[in-house]
């Protein structure tokens, strides 16, 4: 058994200044911009509550749009259980996440927890049932 969620929507934006896109969705949105980190690269992060899903900015050099990630405890297990639904692997990141494609034509990230363990809030998955 493994289990996963929906863990970040992540504006990916085609820009010069992912900081001053990051000012913009903020007043758009009302949410404040986590101050930025030596280790948040191309990546700001605005405020959101633990019930809810992060909302990440990350410049980007292919034309903007919106993604989503699920986190899952199991990587591998999670991929093959998207796979036998349809979806199709395109990349494997850094060797830490996987980026699929929806049937629907939609990129979307595998990751690991991103808040820790997942626990109640997290959809739990049998497994076998997903066996190839």
């Amino acid at each position: 058994m493994h289990r996963s969620r929906l863990s970040n929507f992540i504006l990916d934006c085609k820009v010069d200044d992912i900081d001053a896109a990051a000012t913009f969705w903020s007043r758009a949105l009302g949410r404040a911009v986590v101050p930025p980190t030596p280790e948040s690269g191309n990546y700001r992060e605005l405020t959101s509550s633990k019930e809810e899903p992060m909302l990440l900015l990350q410049q980007v050099t292919h034309d903007s749009r919106i993604h989503l990630d699920i986190e899952t405890d199991n990587l591998d297990a999670e991929v093959k259980r998207l796979e036998a639904l349809g979806a199709k692997r395109i990349a494997f990141v850094k060797e830490r996440w996987w980026v699929l494609e929806a049937p629907s034509g939609h990129r979307f990230c595998v990751v690991q927890p991103q808040r820790g363990a997942l626990d109640s809030h997290a959809t739990a998955w049998d497994d076998a049932a997903t066996k190839r």
